[in-house]
């Protein structure tokens, strides 16, 4: 019988062409250069005799044949990973707790539906979110208020551990017959005349200001804030002001015309979230698992998400 040339890593590919919708993406997420993971495609379809994916397609669409393996892969691994909860439990116990901290505001669109999924994995950790947005969550980590914290800066501390969870884009969002609304870039100067409308947090939290506005001695006309995204894009489509936001988070309000999205920059304004543990925790079974569901569940559900290298320890 002539042996399979498939394997896990195969499986792993195709999953992660699935969940990032390009070759360049999977790779990165794969730690794989681009041609590797190319030639990697290349051999499998010639194996087989099929192509895996239709060329050319943003996202990348796949075959029938490529339909069939991403479903053995998302059996195959989901098993694997049921598998490897269960050696932990057996090594590290079943039971724990699970404190988690956020600086994000838009965190929550994403973070409950991977705890939801993690709860069905790990039923006798007690999971939950410390109340209120956090400027400092990893203090609240060393200070033993946290477990874990989501936050968009892996600054090395001692005593702290971090991972990488994922990159987005921030898009400009403006009312649909907003003067610049036809632009397709905006540059640091398209804000000096505008009403910023942003979360009520410091500047230094906010990636336009960090990034884009104060690097380049820009500061918005006026300034207001709203706790709430969906009043930030009522304003917005209003005419009251401009704002920031991730693309993932006002994608639906993009498909139904309420506001228009324009890239920050020619590369785009890319932020970037991490999960830092206290070192100690840094093995955890059920804290590493938290961290890939979250991850997991994000790819999954999610637009427009990047993977991010690991954080260098």
């Amino acid at each position: 019988m002539r042996q399979s040339p498939l394997e896990l890593r195969h499986l792993r590919t195709v999953l992660a062409l699935a969940e990032t919708g390009s070759v360049s993406q999977a790779a990165k997420r794969l730690f794989l250069t681009q041609s590797a993971l190319s030639h990697q495609i290349r051999l499998l379809e010639e194996i087989y005799g099929l192509a895996l994916f239709e060329r050319k397609t943003v996202p990348l669409k796949f075959s029938p044949a490529g339909e069939r393996l991403l479903a053995l892969a998302r059996s195959v691994l989901g098993q694997i990973a049921a598998s490897e909860r269960d050696l932990a439990r057996l090594r590290q116990g079943e039971a724990g707790e699970m404190r988690v901290a956020v600086e994000c505001h838009t965190c929550f669109d994403w973070l409950m539906p991977a705890m939801d999924t993690f709860r069905l994995h790990w039923p006798a950790v007690e999971l939950d979110i410390v109340s209120g947005f956090h400027a400092d969550p990893v203090g609240l980590l060393l200070s033993d208020r946290a477990d874990l914290a989501v936050v968009s800066e892996a600054e090395a501390q001692a005593g702290v551990s971090y991972l990488p969870l994922f990159a987005y884009e921030m898009v400009v969002i403006v009312a649909r017959d907003h003067p610049l609304a036809g632009k397709r870039v905006w540059q640091a100067a398209d804000f000096a005349a505008e009403t910023l409308i942003s979360y009520p947090v410091p500047d230094a939290m906010l990636d336009l200001m960090r990034k884009v506005l104060k690097p380049a001695g820009v500061s918005p006309a006026a300034r207001r804030s709203s706790e709430l995204t969906v009043a930030i894009i009522q304003l917005v489509a209003s005419r009251r002001g401009v704002a920031v936001l991730p693309f993932w988070a006002v994608k639906p309000y993009l498909e139904r015309g309420y506001v228009v999205a324009r890239r920050v920059g020619e590369t785009g304004l890319i932020s970037e979230l991490y999960a830092a543990l206290r070192a100690d925790d840094a093995r955890l079974a059920y804290a590493l698992d938290f961290v890939t569901t979250v991850r997991e569940t994000s790819f999954a559900t999610l637009p427009g998400l990047s993977a991010l290298d690991a954080v260098p320890s």
